[in-house]
């Protein structure tokens, strides 16, 4: 078997694994969504960064370029493609982490969800490092990694702090309080850090903004999540605010500025 088919089929069978893990894991085969496992542990009002319950709407989307990337990198012209080749192995991880973060989660086991998603970061690391000097191969691969894992790697950076952060209120830290307001506020300014380092580790445009727009959409939902739902904290909404507009400017300053690379030719 060639190297290119062995890789093409690891993408495939690791899909197999996530969409298996997404019946289970998100309640559609019975037991339960993810909101209800753990106990409620990983619900929308668990601690002050979880995100708005329609924050998780991205999923959907995140999925939808997840789907096309499997049919994607099958196609005769993916064959020969850089940008299939230095993806399809992290690609593949990424994927059934994913599907194994659910079933992780379908069982309760909170450590075990920080791991796994930790995991899941890792890959897409990989796939922004490998993918930063690539050259531009059309729209289609632009589409199918870069938008793609521009989101994924976005919404991951939020979805891992709030992973933590259930964690540790498993482990008797405090979900509400000063001790937690100020412990929030400080996870916020993580991921604006993350985030501006992130940006910083690709010239793609594609990728930035994808992967801002994900940050911004997770990070809002936090906001709308203590200012207009439950647990309320409006030092942490007003926070998650600015951790939002913080997050848009290090965008602006890196691509709409002559300091931004421009796209590859």
């Amino acid at each position: 078997m060639s190297t290119l088919r062995r890789d093409q089929l690891l993408v495939t069978l690791s899909a197999m694994v996530w969409v298996v893990g997404t019946l289970i894991g998100t309640g559609l085969l019975g037991g339960g969504g993810v909101e209800e496992q753990g106990g409620g542990s990983f619900s929308d009002e668990a601690t002050l960064i979880a995100p708005d319950g329609p924050a998780f709407s991205i999923w959907s989307v995140i999925y939808l370029f997840l789907a096309l990337y499997v049919v994607w990198q099958w196609l005769p012209r993916a064959a020969g493609s850089v940008w299939a080749a230095r993806t399809r192995l992290p690609a593949a991880a990424s994927l059934a982490l994913n599907g194994i973060w659910l079933l992780v989660v379908f069982a309760g086991w909170i450590l075990g969800s920080v791991v796994v998603i930790a995991g899941i970061a890792a890959a897409l690391g990989v796939i922004l490092r490998r993918t930063a000097d690539l050259p531009d191969e059309g729209w289609l691969p632009r589409v199918a990694v870069s938008v793609t894992f521009g989101l994924y790697l976005g919404w991951i950076c939020v979805a891992t702090c709030a992973n933590v952060a259930l964690w540790l209120v498993g482990l008797g830290v405090p979900a509400e309080g000063t001790v937690a307001t100020w412990t929030t506020v400080a996870v916020l300014l993580v991921v604006v850090a993350l985030a501006g380092y992130l940006l910083t580790r690709t010239p793609d445009r594609v990728v930035r903004t994808a992967f801002t727009a994900a940050v911004t959409w997770g990070v809002a939902w936090v906001a709308v999540g203590r200012l207009a739902s439950e647990p309320a904290n409006t030092v942490v909404g007003y926070a998650a605010v600015v951790a939002a507009v913080l997050v848009v400017g290090l965008w602006a300053a890196l691509t709409l500025t002559r300091a931004g690379s421009p796209a590859r030719p």
